[in-house]
């Protein structure tokens, strides 16, 4: 069965990449979203099994648009992994300790990893 993940990232090149090797080479369908003010609703309307969510982004950042989608209860249960080229040790121990992100993803990433780590995140969703 075919897992939706939403990708939250403003760099196009990045998410088309994403896009691409999930759906080609996994049992994904990948909704993208450039602009992070509109990536709630598209959460809302999507409902993803799982979210892809940079950090770096202009308008809104990431951590903002983590604790909007959280704030709501019936995202409570939909993983988010933090997708950023954001590698010291302590950034991933802020994503995953202090904000409870459910997976930290690295850029730049191996096709592999994003494909396993993906995977990961479906499997801790429960909806």
């Amino acid at each position: 069965m075919e897992k939706k993940i939403l990708v939250i990232e403003d760099d196009r090149d990045i998410a088309d990449l994403v896009k691409l090797v999930l759906e080609t080479t996994s049992d994904f369908t990948v909704e993208t979203v450039l602009d992070p003010e509109a990536a709630y609703s598209t959460a809302k309307d999507f409902r993803p099994d799982a979210i892809l969510l940079d950090l770096s982004m202009p308008k809104m950042d990431g951590w903002t648009v983590f604790k909007l989608i959280r704030k709501d209860s019936s995202f409570k249960q939909i993983p988010i992994a933090i997708l950023t080229a954001k590698s010291q040790q302590l950034d991933e121990m802020v994503g995953l300790h202090i904000m409870n992100a459910d997976a930290y993803i690295t850029k730049p990433f191996g096709k592999q990893e994003l494909i396993d780590k993906t995977y990961e995140l479906c499997n801790k969703g429960k909806k």
